[in-house]
């Protein structure tokens, strides 16, 4: 991991974490669990309306919770009900606390590179439908990071286990002079979460 990634992980108060986010994270917990007990491949697919922040945050912090606690085979997705774009500030954010991201792609909906450690594997960052082609067809979990989604997609095709975990918003900040802290801190928020999750996973 690069070192200002590593102080931020330092950093996760994952014994602040409430009694009742930690009953709605046990379902995921589970998926994992089971999935390590039985040798298979781990697809969690992180869904939201635009697939432009919150869906990102937790599919980047989830894959490298799961490179810190030494979990192998886990791939992280995110997707939405529609197709956007990966908002700016998500991107700035994520640098902000540690990790290296570079466009591989320039257009109305950049492809991004996002890294935790020079020789690791770049998580692609890109917004685009739940079920594009990108993403796996089946035996995933579908993570609905948000209540529009969960409610707007009652069936996930696919979709071996569905878990709502949802996270505000921090688009309520844009054009705020809050809009920095309110990214780093659902930022973290998310962060925090995934790392409790994995730090649960006995191999």
């Amino acid at each position: 991991m690069y070192p200002t990634l590593s102080k931020t992980i330092e950093q996760l108060p994952l014994q602040n974490i409430s009694e009742e986010r930690k009953a709605i994270l046990q379902p995921l917990i589970d998926f994992v669990q089971q999935k390590v007990n039985i040798r298979q491949e781990i697809n969690i697919n992180f869904i939201c309306t635009h697939n432009s922040r919150r869906s990102h945050l937790s599919q980047v912090w989830a894959q490298a919770a799961s490179a810190h606690f030494n979990i192998p085979n886990v791939y992280c997705y995110s997707g939405g009900t529609e197709e956007t774009a990966l908002f700016p500030k998500v991107a700035e954010t994520l640098i902000n606390q540690g990790f290296s991201i570079f466009k591989i792609s320039e257009n109305n909906n950049p492809v991004y590179a996002i890294k935790y450690s020079d020789n690791a594997l770049p998580i692609i960052g890109f917004s685009k439908k739940y079920d594009n082609p990108f993403n796996p067809v089946s035996a995933f979990a579908a993570i609905m990071t948000c209540s529009q989604a969960d409610a707007g997609c009652p069936f996930i095709a696919g979709a071996e286990k569905r878990i709502p975990i949802t996270f505000e918003d921090p688009k309520i900040s844009d054009n705020t002079p809050e809009q920095s802290q309110v990214y780093a801190e659902r930022s973290l928020q998310i962060a925090t979460e995934m790392f409790y999750v994995f730090s649960k996973i006995s191999q």
